[in-house]
C-alpha cells in the first residue's frame, strides 16, 4: 500500500485554525472542538491525523495540516503512530511531521486555537466572512 499523506506543507495556509492571525469563525464550532482532542495525553487523542482543509475530502491529495505539525510535539501524537503502522503515511512523512517548525506564529495548543475560533463562530467578521467565501469556492464537498 502507497502512502496516501503528503507532509506539511512549508508554511500554514491562510485559513489555518491553528495560525493566530486568522479570524476567528472560519470553521464550524464542530472543526474547532476537534483540535481540543490534540491536546490529551497520547493514548486518549483522535487515531486519525489531523488534515490539512484546503483540500476537498474527495481529493487523491492530501496534506498533513502544518498547523497541527507545528502545534503538536509530533513524537507525542498517536495519530502519526498509528498512521506509519496502518501504512497511511511513510517514514519520511512521519519525520517531516515531527520535524517540523511553522515560520508563522501559532497557538500554543489545540485548545488555545478552538477557543479563539469558535469565539467567532456566532458573528464571523468580513475578514472571516471572505475567508469562508474563499474556501467555499476552493472546497467543493462543503455544503452550507
Amino acid at each position: 500500500m502507497s502512502s496516501s499523506l503528503r507532509p506539511p506543507a512549508p508554511r500554514p495556509c491562510e485559513s489555518c485554525p491553528y495560525r493566530r492571525d486568522v479570524p476567528a469563525g472560519i470553521w464550524a464550532s464542530e472543526e474547532y472542538e476537534k483540535l481540543r482532542r490534540y491536546d490529551a495525553d497520547t493514548p486518549y487523542q483522535p487515531t486519525r491525523v489531523f488534515q490539512c482543509h484546503q483540500a476537498d475530502a474527495d481529493s487523491d491529495v492530501r496534506r498533513v495540516c502544518a498547523g497541527w505539525a507545528g502545534c503538536h510535539e509530533g513524537d507525542d501524537l498517536l495519530a502519526l503512530r498509528l498512521a506509519v503502522l496502518n501504512g497511511s503515511m511513510d517514514t519520511t512523512t512521519y519525520r517531516a511531521v515531527v520535524e517540523y517548525e511553522s515560520s508563522v506564529p501559532l497557538f500554543p495548543s489545540g485548545s488555545a486555537a478552538a477557543s479563539h475560533g469558535q469565539a467567532g463562530t456566532a458573528a464571523p467578521t468580513e475578514d472571516a466572512r471572505r475567508l469562508i467565501d474563499k474556501i467555499s469556492r476552493t472546497r467543493g464537498d462543503l455544503v452550507e
